[in-house]
């Protein structure tokens, strides 16, 4: 016995956009949006009285106006004599070295104790869970406070390099100078260079030499993803794959070293002077400090991860390997660690953005990044609070979007795909 149900063709009823289903959640979704933009329309009218009731409008012109203090670490050329925009992007600048730095170390590190944890040797395996645990459950703010405190009191001052026989010496066949005001390393100068190219009015320059170095490495890179499908294919297509890795390296190493020739590239030593060193790039201690305290705080987070992801493949897979003959070294970087990133990546990209954020406690060293600069001196100096916390809102906002949106690009690139 088969029975029908009809719907019912009577006329539309206000009641309707409630009881039935096939409106109610469109009526929920439009009466949030309407609250939504009440509370947001609320809100804005609130900050606009108390703006008007103090005597503030709302703009950005102060960012053109002198900014009156100095940044004792600087990627850009930037004086006192600067608008306060040119120290935002000065301080941003800093915050993404900083950042960039981190995640690099933090993940190298995090990968070696991870892995170091799940080792059969007693010893290893409960060093490794003493460094996380050390390390995690302390706050990161004392981590970068206590590596400042080593940096200033256990390095040579510049002084003791001083002299026919100093006290301290550079490393590295006199290329690098380790101080308790931090770590003077050669700089590259392109004596035969384009220069600076002025945009925005002069207000900035463009480095043309970066720039073609990174056109010339853009293109070489591309070169060497096609020899690679090339391979790919061949080996699809026959079962044999073609060696390439010395095209490969070849295309991208032999373009580079020709542009660098081309711009008469050198290294700047710097060399002992006066009172202090002179020459080449100085990385102050207040970045390291903050750089090596984020790095080995993050890197404890992420050797969890790391062995969360390890332990998440099966243990059939490592013993099919160790049946084949391969060695732990290459089952481990073969078959676990291509299959136990899936469960790696996605926690990873929150521990980036954790350590991009924890950056933002570098004024306690004395690190001028993005916080210090816009949300600290030019807030204090201007008045200017709403529009400089919006500003750096809006910074680290970006920051955290691109991060997220270039690791979502590598997790679906190296997710299991299924048939």
């Amino acid at each position: 016995m088969t029975t029908t149900s009809e719907t019912p063709n009577g006329s539309f009823r206000l009641s309707m956009l409630l009881y039935d289903t096939r409106y109610r959640a469109t009526t929920i979704q439009i009466i949030a949006l309407f609250a939504f933009m009440f509370g947001v329309a609320w809100l804005v009218n609130n900050v606009i009285q108390n703006l008007a009731a103090s005597g503030k409008t709302f703009d950005f012109g102060f960012l053109w106006e002198p900014s009156g203090y100095d940044i004792n670490q600087q990627l850009i050329e930037y004086n006192s004599r600067s608008p306060h925009i040119r120290a935002a992007v000065v301080g941003l600048l800093n915050t993404l070295l900083v950042a960039g730095m981190g995640c690099v170390t933090a993940t190298i590190i995090g990968l070696f104790i991870g892995i170091l944890r799940l080792s059969k040797n007693w010893i290893i395996s409960r060093l490794a869970a003493f460094y996380v645990e050390g390390l995690r459950n302390v706050p990161v703010l004392l981590w970068i406070v206590m590596t400042m405190a080593i940096a200033i009191h256990f390095f040579p001052a510049p002084r003791e390099f001083r002299g026919e026989n100093p006290a301290a010496t550079m490393k590295l066949f006199d290329s690098i100078a380790v101080t308790n005001r931090g770590v003077y390393i050669p700089k590259a100068v392109f004596s035969d260079g384009f220069g600076y190219m002025p945009v925005f009015g002069g207000s900035f320059h463009v480095n043309l030499d970066a720039v073609a170095i990174l056109v010339v490495l853009a293109i070489s890179l591309y070169i060497s993803h096609l020899i690679r499908k090339r391979a790919d294919r061949i080996q699809e297509e026959t079962g044999d794959r073609p060696t390439v890795w010395y095209l490969r390296l070849a295309v991208v190493l032999l373009p580079f070293l020709a542009v660098l020739w081309l711009l008469g590239f050198h290294l700047e030593y710097p060399q002992f002077k006066g009172f202090g060193f002179k020459g080449g790039i100085h990385m102050r201690n207040s970045l390291l400090a903050l750089w090596l305290a984020l790095s080995l705080y993050t890197s404890a987070f992420i050797a969890e991860i790391v062995r969360s992801g390890i332990m998440a493949v099966s243990k059939g897979q490592s013993e099919a390997a160790a049946a084949l003959g391969l060695r732990q070294g290459k089952i481990m970087r073969l078959v676990i660690l291509p299959q136990a990133l899936r469960v790696i990546v996605p926690p990873l990209i929150s521990q980036y953005l954790n350590l991009t954020k924890n950056s933002s406690l570098a004024i306690a060293v004395g690190y001028m990044d993005i916080t210090g600069t816009l949300g600290g001196i030019t807030l204090n100096q201007t008045g200017r609070e709403m529009e400089s916390i919006l500003l750096l809102m809006l910074c680290y906002l970006l920051i955290s979007l691109a991060i997220s949106a270039v690791m979502n690009f590598y997790n679906e690139r190296t997710k299991l795909q299924e048939r």
